[in-house]
């Protein structure tokens, strides 16, 4: 059978975000800004350029704003069109054409294996992409790209990895795997947040997946792990007794959103790459702190 290019991508965006409380009460996380976009928009603008033209939100309760960024503003695209700023308008039109947005509800916070468990029905018969939207990558090709090449080659799902420092491997959920190329892993075994005199290596799992249909059955398969919810490790270690699991140290820049100093080293970062903000950043900092850059 000749190689099909995933279509859809999955985001879990139920999350309530109480690292960034009280400002998340009311505005989902995944709509906090980055320079001049959400951190969503970001996530799904990889998505589309790695090819998936279906979008599919897992959603949790009170995250309707998420829904509303991704739809036609009629009013306000008359408005800007009225007073002149008819590129505005275009640039806004645009985005509800990204691709198709579907959405489903996550009704309990139960991790984020029932999340993507949630998104079957889309998914229950091609592999699909899975990204985490606090994961802003900064990589060309893009990180679900370079997973696709892998899957391409060795035929399995496929985990974005990054290597950490021993002592924060209790943060992540970490693989036991062997090598099979430079950067290309073949996975045997996966652990969520191990205590760094157990975990198998300093090879992290990041917020990129590309995945098997076959995830699905497992995930019905688990019980409750880490923290008292379904953990998608724990299904993909159960998938790795069946078919080949794959694993790529991506080549790119991870911003972590997901904590607060992360996002301020992005929203800095992001700032200093835009011709029109380096400058302020730069002059902002030379006043506020008496130094010269």
């Amino acid at each position: 059978m000749s190689f099909q290019p995933i279509r859809k991508a999955v985001f879990p965006v139920a999350g309530l975000g109480t690292r960034f409380l009280p400002l998340t009460k009311d505005i989902p996380k995944e709509m906090m800004p980055l320079i001049d976009r959400p951190l969503i928009h970001y996530g799904v603008d990889e998505a589309v350029a790695s090819g998936c033209k279906e979008i599919i939100f897992v959603s949790g309760t009170g995250k309707e704003t998420i829904f509303q960024y991704f739809q036609h503003s009629s009013e306000l695209e008359d408005h800007l069109i009225g007073t002149g700023k008819e590129e505005m308008a275009e640039q806004l039109k645009k985005i509800p054409e990204l691709a198709k947005f579907r959405y489903t509800l996550q009704d309990k916070p139960l991790g984020l294996g029932h999340a993507v468990l949630c998104a079957e029905k889309f998914c229950k018969d091609e592999y699909f992409g899975l990204l985490l939207p606090d994961d802003v990558m900064l990589a060309e090709p893009t990180v679900l790209a370079q997973l696709e090449s892998v899957r391409e080659k060795y035929n399995g799902s496929v985990l974005s990895l990054e290597e950490v420092n021993e002592e924060d491997t209790s943060r992540y959920g970490i693989v036991d795997a062997e090598e099979v190329e430079p950067g290309i892993y073949k996975v045997k075994g996966l652990v969520e947040k191990p205590d760094p005199k157990d975990a198998p290596s300093n090879l992290a799992i990041m917020g990129r997946y590309v995945l098997s249909p076959s995830i699905f059955k497992h995930l019905k398969g688990i019980k409750r792990g880490s923290g008292g919810e379904y953990q998608l490790t724990d299904a993909i270690a159960s998938m790795l007794e069946e078919e080949p699991v794959y694993a790529l140290l991506y080549k790119g820049r991870r911003l972590d959103c997901g904590v607060r100093e992360g996002w301020i080293k992005a929203t800095l970062i992001k700032a200093l790459q835009d011709p029109d903000l380096r400058k302020i950043v730069i002059d902002t900092i030379e006043k506020e702190l008496n130094v010269k850059i």
